[in-house]
């Protein structure tokens, strides 16, 4: 029975699933936390079970009397990588569990929820990039664009702070009475 270790798997997964030279690289979606956590459990059971097996190596070797230093530095080195894998690992879920939580209050104190752009108390943008629709196709814009990048519409800015004022129409009161006393 052929022993392959974790790591060759799955870098022969990996290397099977890369594009060819000169072709556009595929883009493919982060794994999800779950199977990132997954990952994780399985990786730290092998690692548990090869640093059991490297110490009963150890052990019968030197029951035996006879090391065999390249056959205990493939096994540590098998079990190196594994904990590099589950630094990775760790960080990629840290970084997606960042990436989940927003500011629970606004400068202003109110609390925000999960998701939103703007402060329901104050308007401020909260998050890392305050997001506006576009008016001609809804598309979402970051609160700093000039253009629409859906629809290529001006994105132009309301002036708020100055009211507009409409001119009354003319009164014509005055023409009406001149009118009536000439009659």
């Amino acid at each position: 029975m052929a022993r392959f270790s974790l790591l060759s798997r799955i870098g022969s997964r990996s290397s099977a699933a890369s594009p060819a030279p000169g072709s556009p690289p595929v883009l493919r979606r982060a794994p999800s936390p779950g199977a990132l956590r997954r990952e994780r459990r399985a990786i730290l059971k092998a690692r548990e079970e090869r640093i059991r097996d490297l110490g009963g190596l150890t052990l019968e070797m030197y029951r035996r009397s006879s090391f065999r230093d390249q056959l205990l530095i493939e096994q540590c080195r098998e079990i190196v990588a594994l904990e590099d894998r589950l630094r990775e690992l760790d960080s990629m879920l840290v970084s997606v569990a960042n990436a989940r939580r927003a500011p629970t209050a606004c400068e202003c104190g109110a609390p925000v929820p999960w998701g939103s752009h703007f402060c329901a108390n104050c308007g401020r943008p909260v998050g890392a990039q305050a997001v506006v629709a576009c008016e001609g196709c809804g598309h979402p814009l970051p609160a700093d664009a000039s253009f629409c990048a859906n629809c290529g519409r001006s994105v132009e800015p309301r002036d708020e702070t100055e009211p507009k004022h409409e001119e009354p129409p003319p009164d014509d009161t005055m023409f009406h009475a001149a009118d009536q006393q000439e009659r």
